[in-house]
Parts: structure tokens; C-alpha cells; sequence
């Protein structure tokens, strides 16, 4: 929700290019922890070699998917190439500020 609202910002303010590349990187990376989500339970109950094969392949293959919007962007102009890898990562950082203010609250608590 946070990207939507600064790539709507930068649009507003001019800068489409930052916009895009933003909104672009944060929506693959959403659909790259929603596979995480949905491929963990078929990991379980495998045997340990089927395991090893289900986990690397669901791995290149959301390296893969993570690949497309740094090529995308690197293609067009029309998009902002930091702006896309700052998408990309802002789930990750968005998280990880959840849970330190988490700490933070339960710590002071």
C-alpha cells in the first residue's frame, strides 16, 4: 500500500519514470512471497531428496521471476531502474520494520 502511495506521489510530482519502476518492483515482488507461501506446505512429508529438489527449483524460479522487472527496466526507459530495485526489496524492508518495531513495543512493554 505504501509503494502505491509514493508511486502515485511521484507521478503527481512529475516523475513517472520513478512511479513505475517502483509500483513494478513491489508487485513482483509480492507475487515472489505469495509463491514462497504457497510452496512451503509442498514441502512437507517429502523425503529429504524430493525436498532438496522442490526447494531449489521453486528458488530459480523466483530468482527468475525476480529477474523480469531489472530487465524490464533496464529495456525502457519508462522505467526508473533504482526506483524498480527499491521495489523490489521494499516487502523485504517492510517487514523487517514490523517486526523491530514489534521488538521495540514488546521490549518497552
Amino acid at each position: 500500500m505504501a509503494a502505491i502511495i509514493a508511486a502515485l506521489l511521484f507521478i503527481l510530482a512529475g516523475q513517472k519514470p520513478l512511479g513505475k519502476g517502483l509500483v513494478l518492483g513491489t508487485l513482483f515482488s509480492v507475487v515472489n512471497f505469495v509463491l514462497i507461501g504457497e510452496t512451503l506446505p509442498l514441502r512437507i512429508g517429502k523425503s529429504q531428496g524430493k525436498t532438496f529438489f522442490l526447494a531449489m527449483g521453486s528458488i530459480f524460479f523466483r530468482y527468475a521471476l525476480i529477474a523480469v522487472p531489472l530487465i524490464v527496466a533496464i529495456k525502457y526507459d519508462q522505467f526508473n531502474l533504482f526506483a524498480t530495485i527499491f521495489g523490489i526489496f521494499s516487502v523485504q524492508m517492510v517487514i523487517l520494520a514490523d517486526h523491530l518495531l514489534t521488538y521495540i513495543r514488546e521490549r518497552d512493554g
